[in-house]
């Protein structure tokens, strides 16, 4: 849960980097929580729960996504690849899923190895 947390602590963040973990367990607990709101709405015949939900974190989604390019060396704007037809948003989950660069790069230092420090 700490993850999910220190990412909506960083609710506009878009310097810096994102470990793999820290994007992958956000996304997870993001997407339990915008199901069990998506059933809790219609359960209540409230729909509109899960979409004022993904609203409002919309842009800590945004920011760690773009942290998390950073960490693999690309720029934040590669997320827009995404919006090609059919496989950009193949190629941004690759991107997202890879490792880090290692050593420091123009984006800061490997949080990797900063956390352990």
């Amino acid at each position: 849960m700490n993850w999910y947390l220190d990412v909506l602590k960083k609710y506009v963040v878009f310097s810096g980097r994102a470990r793999r973990q820290e994007y992958w367990m956000f996304t997870l607990i993001n997407v339990i929580i915008a199901i069990v709101l998506a059933v809790v709405g219609g359960a209540i015949h409230f729909a509109a729960l899960a979409a004022i939900y993904n609203l409002a974190v919309l842009l800590p989604s945004l920011g760690v996504a773009v942290r998390r390019l950073h960490d693999t060396g690309r720029s934040g704007w590669s997320i827009l690849v995404g919006i090609i037809p059919l496989v950009g948003w193949i190629i941004v989950l690759v991107w997202l899923a890879s490792d880090g660069k290692p050593e420091e790069n123009q984006y800061g230092a490997n949080p990797k190895y900063a956390a352990a420090v």
